[in-house]
């Protein structure tokens, strides 16, 4: 068995109007812990359909329990304050807190 490359580990998250379940299939680290966490505090709202050998997961949810965010970016003046912020408590953007790389 070959390894997925980065670009072949994706995310699709799939839903119609016409149903109230909505299924996400997913190779991303993250996300798969996140749903494992939702599915087994909320196994009436959330559960694994299956996963495969390469890592890849599908879960089946709730439609009602899925949002969809678009974040704007952040304003010169606000980047420039993060920054700020973080240099005055000593934090870095390899911790993951901020990003002052401009």
């Amino acid at each position: 068995m070959t390894r997925l490359t980065k670009i072949e580990k994706e995310t699709i998250v799939l839903f119609n109007e016409g149903e109230d379940k909505a299924n996400i299939y997913t190779h991303n680290a993250g996300l798969k812990k996140r749903l494992a966490a939702f599915a087994k505090k909320y196994p009436d709202l959330c559960r694994l359909e299956k996963s495969n050998v390469q890592g890849g997961v599908s879960y089946e949810l709730a439609k009602s329990r899925l949002s969809i965010r678009f974040l704007p970016p952040y304003s010169e003046e606000r980047r420039q304050k993060a920054s700020e912020y973080a240099k005055k408590h000593g934090l870095n953007s390899q911790q993951g807190y901020c990003d002052n790389q401009g």
